[in-house]
């Protein structure tokens, strides 16, 4: 029978930054106990209250491809590829001809998604604002976009900086807005070629209703798979957001309405570039030129939105029992804002919510009650959690280290735990590839799942301890210089750290200079390490620590079923 009550107050910090961050940090456990939990959690709920120092905000600013915005980067990493391309098909080059001709600038296109996967690691191990760390990864699998799909490979950096990371604790409604707009989820779900048919734009690719986006949009985002809509409903959303997509070729089209901003000095160099020497987007995006009625087409949006009249269906339409007016863009607005509002979608969030943060199986009066104060505050996600924060349920003994760790969750918790400096981060994202949960790599618009069934079998377990180990005895090289990648996204040359057999070994990289370099990390204190982590072991893994040779002590707290926990 589990254990009822409040969790003891010696394991109450422990619990906060399990659930609310990625685990404890050395000395983590000493600065929220002597702050107090409830004002620790105060904090993360409240991101802008914590400072943040200045080495870590040059480190983030060393990735210059998250300041750019969605036009800026097609045009520097997709465009030299697609006219190399063409060079040498122009040329009559065999395929494998056109594959060494394009390799460089694929190896070059690359960069963006190394630099969007070692940001988002690096913010999540080192960063102090830990609630909004989690809150950027939990948004984005609920709204998950593949990386590996076409143009996804440079949006999707920019998809998670843009479309995601500052609206985290907002309001629901300003969050789904700005994914519905961004390239990346109107590219990954189709819904740039989403045309009523017999429309002066119907032409080509760009030639009937696709659903993609409108069942996704309803199924997974916002009402849920049981949320009370129909096939017609899905059709008619469809009807509604046909004409929102990318902008057409030509240096022409814009839109965006009143969601335009100034672009910075980047974008506004990158769209003269564009303009003056560049034609179609792409073969994706071959198709009519866009009617723009009377007047000079407006200038192009560098967030990559792009809204056109000649695809939509002026019509009216039912949906969801609300009858929407013909009204062009605002349509799609308007269907947004009865989403947001749904009883359905309060529910859905709320569920999902505490699934994450709480138990496999949430409670169903705290559901209830996140969702009711999801509606009584217009879908304002910071006082969501801050229900569920201040319940009883969170704080229940019976929820303590029940929730099984996510391979993302588990390979942060370790680098975090142990403290280690961290330079090249490849070891750490490829042992999640290992785990099956590859950072921006699940296919499927539904993301990673975040139950225990889905991640606790026998092969997994074999990596995690071979990681273990490897971190724990200071074999990974985590302190190696960056090195560069093949053309197919791989090292130049390097076996991978991690196994599948659960084997390990320490690797040398090429870091770019004339002989490959291993620097060798010190081994985590394994002193340290319990000392960071509290009371969270049982006295049996207490005990078989104890008694191990002192350079299996870390390797043992990193592997223990304990540690699979948080």
């Amino acid at each position: 029978m589990l254990e009822t009550g409040e969790i003891l107050k010696e394991k109450r910090a422990l619990h906060a930054l399990n659930r609310l961050g990625f685990g404890p940090r050395p000395g983590d456990l000493e600065h929220v106990s002597s702050i107090g939990v409830d004002a620790w959690v105060q904090q993360q709920l409240h991101p802008e209250s914590i400072a943040i120092p200045a080495n870590f905000v040059d480190q983030v600013h060393s990735w210059p491809t998250l300041r750019m915005s969605p036009i800026a980067l097609f045009i520097e990493y997709q465009r030299p590829l697609m006219q190399a391309r063409r060079r040498a098909k122009q040329s009559g080059d065999s395929k494998q001809a056109i594959q060494d001709a394009t390799k460089d600038e694929r190896i070059h296109q690359r960069d963006v998604m190394r630099e969007a996967v070692e940001a988002r690691l690096y913010r999540a191990i080192f960063g102090p604002r830990q609630l909004q760390e989690v809150m950027t990864a939990f948004w984005f699998n609920h709204f998950n976009v593949f990386a590996g799909k076409g143009l996804d490979l440079i949006w999707t950096g920019s998809f998670e900086e843009v479309a995601i990371r500052p609206h985290t604790l907002g309001k629901f409604r300003t969050l789904l807005g700005a994914t519905a707009h961004h390239p990346a989820m109107l590219f990954y779900l189709d819904n740039w070629q989403n045309t009523a048919p017999g429309s002066p734009g119907a032409k080509g690719k760009f030639d009937g209703i696709n659903e993609n986006y409108a069942r996704e949009l309803m199924e997974l985002h916002t009402l849920g798979v049981n949320g009370g809509y129909t096939q017609q409903d899905v059709i008619a959303l469809a009807h509604i957001l046909t004409g929102w997509g990318l902008p057409p070729g030509g240096g022409g089209g814009g839109g965006g309405g009143g969601r335009r901003q100034q672009p910075n000095p980047m974008d506004r160099m990158a769209m003269a570039q564009f303009r003056r020497m560049f034609g179609p987007l792409g073969a994706f995006m071959h198709g009519p030129e866009p009617y723009m009625g009377e007047g000079a087409r407006p200038p192009i949006d560098p967030s990559g939105f792009y809204f056109d009249p000649s695809r939509h269906d002026q019509s009216s339409k039912t949906f969801l029992g609300h009858e929407i007016a013909g009204g062009g863009e605002a349509e799609g607005e308007h269907a947004l804002d009865i989403l947001a509002r749904s009883p359905q979608t309060a529910k859905h969030l709320s569920f999902q919510l505490a699934q994450y943060f709480l138990a496999d199986a949430p409670p169903a009066p705290l559901v209830q009650r996140m969702a009711s104060r999801y509606l009584a505050t217009d879908g304002d996600i910071r006082t969501v959690l801050e229900t569920m924060f201040t319940s009883g349920e969170f704080w229940d003994r019976r929820y303590y280290a029940k929730k099984f760790k996510t391979p993302y969750e588990y390979v942060i918790s370790c680098a975090r735990a142990t403290g280690v400096p961290v330079r090249n981060f490849r070891p750490l994202y490829g042992t999640m590839q290992l785990l099956g949960m590859p950072l921006y790599g699940c296919q499927t618009p539904n993301g990673y799942d975040m139950t225990e069934e889905a991640w606790l079998n026998p092969d997994a377990m074999m990596t995690r301890l071979s990681f273990a180990t490897a971190l724990g005895t200071g074999n990974l090289p985590l302190l190696n210089p960056p090195f560069e990648e093949n053309a197919e996204g791989g090292p130049r040359p390097a076996p991978p750290v991690v196994t599948k057999t659960g084997r390990y070994k320490p690797v040398s990289f090429n870091s770019g200079f004339d002989k490959p370099q291993n620097i060798k990390m010190d081994p985590p204190d394994p002193s340290a390490l319990a000392a960071a982590l509290g009371s969270y072991f049982s006295g049996a893994t207490a005990s078989a620590v104890e008694a191990a040779p002192t350079q299996l002590r870390a390797p043992l707290v990193l592997g223990s079923p304990e540690f699979m926990m948080r």
